[in-house]
Formats: structure tokens, C-alpha cells, sequence
């Protein structure tokens, strides 16, 4: 398998062996101080070290203070540690919390104010007027697909609200997509992150946005990793897999400009209650939510069915979806990952106000929501 490169519309290195490409492109910039930002258990693991000797010649930071679902607190953190190592550029490391972070550090580096002055939904949102450093992202998990997205998804660090970024100018400059540097991703987190990809390129096509280039990336994007995640979770050295569900996140964030919905929702109001993992929140709350959604969008529902290639139309895909889950290990329902009945009042409101919910194929309600969780438990 080859390093490719092509750009959509960040230019993305793509193969085994991609994370050596990059101190080369950096010394090409100009540049030779940057800041890797990454998260607490990563930086413990052998796969830092070994790209950290890809570096040699560059003087080279550290910020490895991202941790759970990332919050504002660690921004700003990584913003200290980006001036204290006076660093010029930022290397991204890590799954979709740390390049969230990483993404956003250089707006607190070089920006007044805290990082929540610039949520989309700021009712005084600060406009970014400075050049931001120079970012890379090297993707270390098949989720998210934070790596090519044009927006950062942070907590509160009181409420644990998610809060969002959204800007084209932070865009990686450039990725650099291995897919050797998931290998040493445990099964259950191969099974979780690759559930959030699925759940990103299902949630975008079945949103009613008009966005037939978004449509075309989603359906591929489904079947690249309908074919590949158990694969994945079962042989986890198995490296075309691994690429597979790489590419696969990648075109579901891509997708993702079409908004998601309701699984989406959920999702994000059982990280802020419960501190859920994203990925095992979406799968625990996938086939629920587009169980009800089918009825919205049958038609659509059957292009699904005809992509992961089951021949019993689309009233057969969410049977598919559960039969996936209990091949990769995710059996049980919310209550098996301790989430408690008399959580349910707090996740209502949260899920019912979520802007992602605005682009579900069937507009639902406070009390759907509440439905949604209690049959999900």
C-alpha cells in the first residue's frame, strides 16, 4: 500500500508510513518548533515515541493535558504551553479530543479571551483576526475524522456543555492519515470510534440538506466501513482494514458539512450528563434513533440496505446495525455503560436543544427524546 496524496480541500497524505513525511513539510514551511498537543493516555504509548523519532532536527514541545471529553480549561492550558515553548506551528496528535484541542489552541495562543469568546453561538462571538499557527493532524484513531473538519468540539468546564468552534481558518494545513498508527488501537475502542464513522456518514445522508456531493461521499463512506470494522476489531493488525475505516472517518467528517441528527443529539447530551465515550454513545443510541427515523425517508433507507449489500431493502438496515454491534462487542444497552433511568430528565433537555437535531430526517420532540433514552436503557 502506497502513500497517496490528493486534497478535499486540505491536502491529505494518505498510507503506512505517512507521520515520516513530516518533519520534512515542516522544515519545508519554515518552521522548526512545534507543539505536539495529545492526550494524557497517548503520550504514555509507545506510538509517541516512535513518531517523536521521525522529528529529529526540530525542536520539539509537548502538551499532553488532553483528557476525556475535552474541555475549555485544556485549551487555554495548551495555549500556556505553546507560548512557553515559543513554538511556531502545531502538530496535532491523537483522536478526535486532541485534534479538537490541538485545533484551537493556536486561536487562545494568539487571540484574547477564552476559547468560549469564539463558539459559534457566542451571543458576542470574537471574530478570529490573527494568523493562527501552522497546523498538521495526524489522525491515531478511525472516528471522528476530526483531522479534515473545519470545526472543535469543547466542553464547559462547570457543565460539561459541548460548545463548538466553527471556522474554514482552523483547517489542518496539511493531514497525514497512517493508518499504522491505529494498529495499537484496543478492539473496544476500534469498535467504538469506528461506530462514530458509520454514524457520521448514515446521520449526514439522512439529513434533508441539499447536498448531493455530501450524499455521494456518505454512501461510499458507509460501505468502505460497513465492509472493514469488524475486520478491524477482530484482527487488529490487519492493515487494509485499518485504512478502510481511516478513509471511512474521513469522508464521514467530510460528509458531515451536510449536519447530522438525532443519534447526534443523544450522543452529545450523554457526554456532558454521564461523560460517555462519542463513538459508543452514537452505537448505543444508533438504532433507536433510525428505527424511527425510517419511516421519514424509506426511499433512503433502501440505498442504505443496497450499499452494505443486504438484500432485504431498507427495513432490513437497522437489524443490520445490531447484528454489527454484537460482532464487535457492543452488547447492552445504555444501562450496561452506567447510565441511570434518573438521568434521563437531565439528557432530555440537552438532546431536545442540540443543534444537530435540527437536521433530522423527522423533527423530534422532548418527549421522542425521552422515548429515545428509555428505549436505549
Amino acid at each position: 500500500m502506497d502513500i497517496t496524496k490528493f486534497n478535499f480541500p486540505t491536502p491529505i497524505h494518505f498510507g503506512p508510513g505517512a507521520r515520516r513525511l513530516v518533519a520534512a513539510h515542516l522544515r519545508e514551511q519554515g518552521l522548526a518548533r512545534p507543539l505536539i498537543v495529545t492526550d494524557r493516555a497517548l503520550a504514555q504509548l509507545p506510538v509517541l515515541a516512535e513518531f517523536s523519532s521521525h522529528l529529529a532536527g526540530l525542536q520539539v514541545g509537548l502538551f499532553a493535558g488532553v483528557h476525556g471529553n475535552p474541555t475549555c480549561a485544556q485549551v487555554m492550558e495548551g495555549a500556556v504551553a505553546y507560548k512557553a515553548h515559543e513554538a511556531d506551528c502545531v502538530i496535532g496528535f491523537g483522536g478526535g479530543a486532541a485534534l479538537d484541542v490541538a485545533k484551537v489552541v493556536g486561536i487562545a495562543a494568539t487571540h484574547e479571551g477564552d476559547i468560549l469568546d469564539y463558539v459559534w453561538d457566542h451571543p458576542q462571538v470574537r471574530p478570529i483576526v490573527n494568523e493562527l499557527p501552522y497546523f498538521v493532524a495526524l489522525p491515531t484513531t478511525a472516528g471522528t475524522g476530526s483531522e479534515v473538519g473545519r470545526s472543535a468540539v469543547v466542553s464547559e468546564n462547570d457543565t460539561h456543555h459541548k460548545r463548538t468552534v466553527f471556522s474554514p481558518k482552523i483547517l489542518a494545513k496539511t493531514v497525514f492519515a497512517d493508518p499504522e498508527l491505529t494498529l495499537g488501537l484496543p478492539p473496544a475502542i476500534t469498535a467504538a470510534t469506528g461506530m462514530d464513522a458509520l454514524t457520521h456518514n448514515i446521520e449526514s445522508y439522512l439529513s434533508p440538506a441539499y447536498h448531493p456531493l455530501c450524499d455521494g461521499i456518505a454512501l461510499e463512506g458507509l460501505r468502505i466501513g460497513a465492509r472493514a470494522l469488524a475486520t478491524a476489531v477482530r484482527e487488529p493488525g490487519n492493515l487494509p482494514a485499518r485504512a478502510d475505516m481511516l478513509m471511512s472517518s474521513m469522508m464521514g467528517a467530510i460528509a458531515f458539512q451536510k449536519d447530522l441528527g438525532s443519534v447526534h443529539a443523544c450522543a452529545h447530551a450523554l457526554g456532558a450528563v454521564c461523560d460517555l465515550h462519542h463513538g459508543l454513545a452514537n452505537a448505543l443510541m444508533i438504532d433507536t434513533v433510525l428505527a424511527w427515523n425510517h419511516e421519514a425517508v424509506p426511499g433512503k433507507f433502501d440505498e442504505m440496505a443496497h450499499v452494505v449489500g443486504l438484500a432485504g431493502g431498507g427495513t432490513a438496515f437497522v437489524g443490520w446495525l445490531k447484528s454489527l454491534k454484537q460482532q464487535i462487542g457492543i452488547t447492552g444497552g445504555l444501562a450496561a455503560y452506567g447510565v441511570k433511568p434518573e438521568q434521563i430528565p437531565q439528557l432530555v433537555p440537552l438532546a431536545a436543544t442540540d443543534f444537530t437535531g435540527g437536521t433530522n430526517p423527522r423533527p423530534a420532540t422532548a418527549a421522542d427524546y425521552e422515548r429515545f433514552f428509555k428505549a436505549a436503557m
